[in-house]
């Protein structure tokens, strides 16, 4: 699988334009990646929608248990779970109307990007939300870490 196909800088642009953002897997545990991309979406003016059974609340919102419970429109769908669960959480972004499904790092499902495909959703995969709004619209942007010159991806072995 060609993820690079994913990872595309228009359609992590447009998703980024949306203002509403469903995230699969927040934590409320501060030490855990999901918690501090949470917080860094609300402190740049997102709407975060935290969707964890196991909890009530997160960052002062209160928490889903599935997307299917979330109440109004949501535009991305941000996933900090194992690829395994991707899948139908493909299916309930579709069910729910949701425009893109981002996987972050690791979290990556052939099958989960099929069925997000299939139903019209565009698809982020193997990036993180945080670092690729630092990128194109926070403070790397202004730095011109978005130049190319410093890069987080490794150049191929020679």
């Amino acid at each position: 699988m060609d993820i690079s196909k994913y990872q595309q800088p228009v359609v992590i642009r447009r998703a980024l334009a949306e203002q509403r953002i469903a995230v699969v897997g927040l934590s409320s545990n501060e030490l855990r990646a999901s918690n501090f991309v949470g917080f860094y979406l609300q402190r740049h003016g997102y709407e975060i929608v935290p969707v964890n059974p196991r909890e009530e609340e997160i960052l002062g919102v209160r928490c889903y248990p599935s997307l299917g419970a979330i109440e109004g429109p949501v535009g991305v769908v941000d996933v900090f779970r194992a690829p395994a669960a991707v899948p139908e959480i493909a299916r309930e972004a579709a069910e729910i109307g949701a425009r893109f499904l981002w996987l972050q790092f690791n979290v990556v499902s052939e099958e989960g990007i099929g069925i997000a495909e299939s139903a019209g959703l565009e698809v982020i995969a193997d990036r993180c939300i945080k670092i690729e709004h630092a990128r194109y619209l926070g403070r790397m942007h202004w730095l011109g870490f978005n130049t190319g010159v410093i890069s987080a991806v490794r150049k191929p072995a020679v």
